[in-house]
């Protein structure tokens, strides 16, 4: 972050999820002069007062000391349990339609702008969603030219999306909902009763599941996650290695799919980049490796560089 006393800010940016609120006061440069966050999660609030309060308690005195500044938010406060449903932007979409598709809620004047999210409906398959993962790839997009052309953006998460970029634009995706289903194993199934709650990481574990995945995911993932269970009965694993066990067999398993879908897109040639939080990047970058492909780019939330870029592109901020 850069001082605060010599910097004056461009806009405040809002990541608003189901569980958690961060705000930034974003200098011209696209860099975090300060940081808030709050557990005032979308779908912990309910009721336009809600949010107006916990919007408040988070920018307020941003916007006090910053009569005027555009304010922008993007994820689930954009959702039909958030302040406001915005209708999603549909594939291709990049930043001139997602800016275009920026709503305000009523009877709030100082309320953020709201960044839609994206749909991607393809003739003969399920309908997928995103609300907050488009501006970090529009963030992404923004830092790095060479994503523009052709490329895959790989946002891991406790729902991971794999968009397929072109020209500028996101023209496909895929969610996988590792992170939320690994949460549910190990706190509602019989898999989490071996799991200590306290044991240290575990590389080699990790591993052990990845290459499993990769080896023998033909078996299916159903009767792959017993074994986080079965190991640990038969002695072959210690229990403090089962969780790691099975966090690398989900994620191997999301590769192997996701590498694949990449495939049959024809973009295996074409540049794979990470983007999120630094120890979950780093988690799938030790993944990818084992599956012979590296990423090209790891990036931390691209979510401030997203935002600031999509109130230049809709006329907000200079």
């Amino acid at each position: 972050m850069v001082s605060a006393s010599v910097v004056v800010p461009a806009l405040i940016g809002v990541d608003w999820g189901s569980t958690s609120l961060r705000a930034w006061l974003i200098a011209p440069d696209g860099t975090v002069i300060e940081e808030r966050k709050a557990g005032k999660g979308a779908s912990t609030l309910s009721g336009h007062d809600a949010f107006v309060k916990a919007f408040d308690e988070v920018s307020g005195t941003w916007r006090a000391a910053h009569a005027g500044l555009p304010v922008l938010a993007c994820g689930m406060v954009g959702s039909a349990h958030g302040w406001l449903d915005v209708p999603y932007a549909r594939c291709p979409a990049g930043t001139a339609a997602l800016a275009a598709g920026l709503r305000r809620p009523d009877g709030a004047e100082a309320a953020p702008c709201i960044v839609p999210g994206v749909l991607f409906d393809d003739t003969g398959l399920p309908p997928d969603v995103m609300r907050g993962e488009e501006t970090q790839v529009v963030g992404a997009l923004h830092l790095h030219e060479t994503l523009r052309a052709s490329s895959c953006v790989v946002m891991p998460g406790t729902h991971s999306k794999w968009a397929q970029i072109r020209g500028g634009q996101i023209v496909r995706f895929a969610t996988h909902m590792t992170g939320e289903l690994y949460a549910v194993l190990r706190q509602h199934s019989v898999l989490g009763r071996l799991m200590p709650g306290d044991a240290p990481a575990d590389p080699d574990a990790f591993v052990q599941g990845v290459d499993a995945a990769r080896d023998h995911g033909e078996l299916g993932l159903p009767h792959q996650m017993f074994a986080a269970r079965s190991l640990g009965v038969a002695g072959r694993l210690p229990n403090a290695m089962l969780a790691d066990y099975l966090s690398g067999l989900l994620i191997g398993h999301e590769l192997r799919a996701g590498l694949q879908w990449r495939a049959v897109a024809g973009l295996d040639s074409q540049p794979l980049a990470l983007v999120g939080a630094p120890d979950l990047c780093a988690r799938y970058q030790a993944a990818l490796h084992r599956f012979a492909r590296p990423a090209d780019l790891v990036l931390d939330n691209t979510a401030p560089e997203g935002l600031l870029a999509l109130a230049r592109e809709a006329g907000l901020t200079a």
